[in-house]
């Protein structure tokens, strides 16, 4: 019944409007109120709302805007906690990893990593290699098999075939194994269109919890809610419970109107550039340990674009929470890495795109050990309920997203006296997937669907297409090198509560943090598409356009980038 309903209702996309959702906010009074609009709040307001609950999310930035459009894109097990013997953790994502699968395969694909085993004089040490088959069999024991294909050992000239550079002298063999990843950005707001205009939700972005409502017992019965995006009016947001899903935000929320809570948190900063994929050619992804370094980075292809991501997710972390840097420091240990193993010869000139973003690790609890690496800390994820009521999810990652999320809303039913209604999202599949059936049908005469957008909106493709309608300009490119169309940007600022030019060029799509300075470049023409939408006039969009440079640009400076096109070539080593 579910799938059927949902089906039906996200032919009505008018729903997901932020006038229409800001309005429904003010007057109507809602079960649940979760703050927070990433990856964990949107998979708690789909799982409550598609239990029948009346539910509101509100967002004091854009959708997605932290750590869920800042993270490796990767949905994964995690074959490192395997050494942390966190062998149920394994299983649980791995289990999370197949339904992602299942219910948003538009969205999340399968995704082959290599493994090179590297030695002196053609032999590789025997327990290096010993450790990683023992760590893949587990993988595959423990749930990686349901993905089709279990691990298997390559030869040097398989290896070299799937990443050419990597260093023939070192190179003795290598692991393959299978993991998914995902567009997090993109997931996120599924989720939310899915909840919204699937189930009839209430989200609206660029709207700030700057106070909770207390009932007369001194229960959370709400949030005084800031329209950032408007004239900056508060209005109160009334719910018979509130969900703390805010991430790395988590005791900043629930400190409002109250003496600051003990830390829940110890964030981790993740760090990724992007490279052209000629200047390190891979058709997979790779783990690459880092030498004298107990790391590893991934390597990882762009989708529909020759590029490749460079990453790693454990840096301890103690600044400002809003605006994580990727600096100079950051980007030379990331090409440093991939050059100690291939002969790529990577220099700064080379990085198209930065991205730096903040993981929600639970710290150690009273007596346990304080570890000084964050990746040591455990990726588990924890729900709770404060002495006033408010209910707090953190910790965990992407992959277990939607098992955090159904923990949540059990935990909020379970508190109320009411009989618990079990969660239906295991099988729920999100707005786009083949599951549903066709999408919408587009009018008659819709200029034809690029095949890209297949792989970034399902069976709503024709639907993105069909803004072309009387502008069939608007299905070329607008960002060179990349294959983000005028009708996707259309789309964004018509159908996806797009409110700044950068939700669309950062989280949209993804260009900014793919090539950066092609997207300056076509910021003139795209905040024309998008402002012709949401009726911008010249100033407006002067505005916006600013804002962007000034966003990107910050990023490029910070990482040691700003000043360095058509520089020399310093190899970084």
């Amino acid at each position: 019944m579910a799938v059927s309903r949902l089906r039906h209702e996200l032919a009505r996309p008018s729903a997901f409007s932020r006038t229409a959702n800001l309005e429904r906010l003010k007057s109507e009074r809602f079960d649940l109120l979760v703050i927070g609009g990433g990856i964990t709040g949107a998979g708690v307001a789909l799982d409550a709302a598609s239990r029948g609950l009346t539910t509101a999310l509100v967002e004091k930035a854009d959708f997605a805007s932290g750590t869920s459009s800042k993270s490796s894109k990767l949905v994964h097990g995690g074959l490192r906690y395997l050494q942390q013997r966190e062998f149920a953790l394994v299983y649980e994502n791995l289990a999370e990893r197949q339904r992602l699968l299942d219910n948003a395969p538009h969205l999340v694909g399968t995704l082959p990593f290599l493994i090179p085993l590297f030695g002196r004089d053609g032999v590789v040490s025997k327990t290096v290699a010993r450790s990683y088959s023992t760590a893949l069999w587990l993988y595959d024991l423990t749930g990686g098999i349901r993905i089709g294909r279990r691990h298997r050992r390559v030869s040097r000239a398989e290896a070299i075939a799937h990443l050419p550079l990597l260093d023939t002298d070192l190179l003795v063999a290598g692991f393959l194994y299978f993991d998914a990843r995902a567009d997090d950005a993109r997931l996120t707001l599924a989720l939310l269109r899915s909840a919204v205009c699937g189930f009839g939700a209430t989200a609206a972005n660029y709207s700030a919890a700057v106070g909770l409502i207390r009932d007369a017992g001194g229960l959370v019965r709400g949030a005084v809610v800031r329209d950032l995006a408007g004239m900056g009016e508060d209005f109160e947001v009334r719910a018979g419970a509130v969900v703390n899903a805010t991430g790395v935000w988590t005791d900043e929320v629930r400190a409002l109107d109250q003496p600051e809570p003990t830390g829940s948190l110890r964030p981790a900063k993740g760090v990724h550039v992007t490279v052209p994929r000629s200047r390190f050619p891979t058709d997979i992804a790779a783990v690459i340990p880092v030498r004298k370094d107990r790391r590893s980075i991934f390597v990882v292809p762009w989708p529909g674009a020759d590029l490749v991501y460079m990453g790693t997710t454990d840096t301890d972390y103690e600044g400002g929470l809003d605006d994580p840097r990727c600096g100079p420091e950051d980007v030379d240990y990331l090409l440093a890495a991939a050059n100690a193993v291939s002969s790529a010869g990577l220099t700064r000139d080379d990085v198209t795109g930065v991205w730096a973003g903040l993981r929600p690790l639970l710290a150690p609890g009273e007596g346990r050990h304080l570890s000084e690496r964050t990746a040591d800390l455990s990726r588990r994820h924890k729900v709770w309920r404060d002495d006033d009521g408010l209910v707090t999810v953190t910790g965990g990652k992407l992959t277990t997203y939607r098992k955090m999320a159904e923990d949540t809303v059990d935990l909020v039913l379970g508190g109320r006296g009411r009989p618990r209604r079990g969660s239906v999202t295991k099988h729920l599949a999100l707005e786009g997937s083949p599951a549903l059936g066709p999408g919408p049908k587009p009018p008659d005469g819709s200029p034809p669907v690029p095949p890209h957008l297949e792989h970034r909106y399902g069976t709503m493709a024709a639907s993105v297409a069909a803004v072309a309608a009387g502008d069939p300009g608007l299905l070329e490119p607008v960002i060179a090198g990349l294959p983000y169309t005028g009708v996707e940007l259309a789309y964004a600022a018509r159908e996806e509560m797009a409110v700044h030019l950068d939700d669309v060029l950062a989280r949209r799509t993804r260009a900014s943090i793919q090539d950066a300075r092609a997207t300056l470049a076509a910021a003139e023409r795209a905040a024309r598409i998008v402002g012709a939408e949401l009726g911008w006039g010249e100033a407006r969009r002067a505005d916006e356009v600013r804002r962007f440079r000034r966003l990107v640009e910050a990023d490029l400076e910070s990482a040691g980038l700003g000043d360095r096109a058509g520089t020399g070539r310093d190899e970084v080593r």
